[in-house]
């Protein structure tokens, strides 16, 4: 695995502590920087991954850090039972609440604060496991994917969409100074966290993806990991099999 990527470089607190921090910071706007610096590609994507889902048909749901409920909500689409959300933010959990009953939604998402690598859930509770945007948050990338295993039921799936790496001329060296410089800035100017916008560049950067992340998964319990590439490569969804 490559080096450990922190949003505040002089912090002795742990990634963990640290992620929590800064998206407690940046919740309130957290939505529309989200959809303004990835032009709304973001919907496209989760919409994406809701359709893989509807082909498996899964009833009971875990969304693992669900942030502000963006895919959980997205994911009334398929008509599950039930949805669970956990994050470790509670900002993003409170801005997630507010989404969900707005939406007259409570009764099939609840939204709770857990850590995605200490799961409150019994074995084998789940359907399917989804993860977007989250994976590369986590402190402990493999003991987050053997809890989703844990959780999951025989045969039961999970669903990571995150962003990999372009490499297309000339949309990589485009790509990689949006991402660099534009990003930042605007994030900066935008946000309340300087450092979030500099983490995200950094974390996509640091974080495995293709084969190499697909591999990390079947080595945490899981059969026929496949990545599927979107927007010539920004982001993928991953999915495997207990």
């Amino acid at each position: 695995m490559k080096k450990t990527v922190k949003p505040y470089k002089e912090s002795s607190l742990s990634k963990k502590e640290q992620v929590a921090t800064m998206f407690d910071n940046i919740a309130g706007n957290y939505d529309f920087l989200n959809h303004f610096l990835s032009l709304g590609i973001d919907i496209f994507w989760r919409k994406r991954l809701v359709r893989k889902l509807q082909k498996q048909k899964p009833q009971n749901i875990l969304d693992v850090a669900t942030g502000t409920a963006d895919l959980a909500i997205a994911m009334m689409k398929i008509k599950p039972f039930n949805v669970v959300g956990i994050d470790i933010s509670n900002g993003m959990l409170e801005v997630g609440r507010k989404k969900i009953k707005q939406q007259d939604l409570e009764k099939t998402i609840q939204l709770q604060q857990a850590d995605s690598e200490d799961l409150p859930f019994k074995d084998a509770t789940f359907d399917a496991v989804t993860v977007s945007f989250g994976a590369r948050n986590f402190e402990n990338l493999q003991k987050g994917l053997s809890e989703m295993a844990r959780v999951l039921k025989p045969g039961g799936k999970i669903y990571i969409l995150e962003f990999s790496k372009p490499t297309l001329f000339p949309f990589k060296q485009l790509y990689d100074f949006y991402f660099k410089f534009v990003l930042p800035l605007i994030g900066k100017l935008l946000s309340k966290d300087n450092a979030a916008y500099t983490y995200l560049p950094e974390s996509v950067k640091a974080f495995p993806h293709g084969k190499e992340l697909n591999s990390i998964i079947e080595n945490c319990g899981y059969t026929n990991a496949k990545n599927h590439p979107l927007t010539m490569g920004i982001a993928s969804i991953y999915t495997a099999q207990k």
